[in-house]
């Protein structure tokens, strides 16, 4: 399983010279839309990593689909508000178990 970012410039730079393969660089919501449908065609991905502000210009039916997929397992970092779902989360809810527990 491979992972993908999606995101501004200034957001997946770090994820490229760390070395991700598959980072998809987006300049407006249109171009964040296109990345999400495409990377969610991409079987080879396992993990989506967003900036949360970015999963909020999305449509309400891809965001809630983004939300309750396992497989690929979205991580949102940065950002605030309502609906920020935590790391120990989303691997709560992908494993089933709280693992910090």
């Amino acid at each position: 399983m491979e992972l993908a970012v999606i995101g501004k410039g200034d957001f997946v730079t770090g994820f490229r010279l760390a070395g991700i393969r598959k980072v998809y660089e987006t300049a407006d919501k249109s171009a964040i839309e296109s990345a999400v449908r495409s990377v969610l065609q991409d079987k080879s991905i396992g993990i989506i990593v967003m900036h949360n502000d970015d999963i909020g210009t999305l449509p309400e039916i891809l965001r809630k689909n983004l939300n309750e997929s396992v497989q690929p397992t979205i991580v949102t970092m940065g950002g605030s508000g309502a609906g920020v779902m935590s790391l120990r989360d989303k691997i709560k809810q992908a494993v089933g178990v709280d693992l910090w527990k």
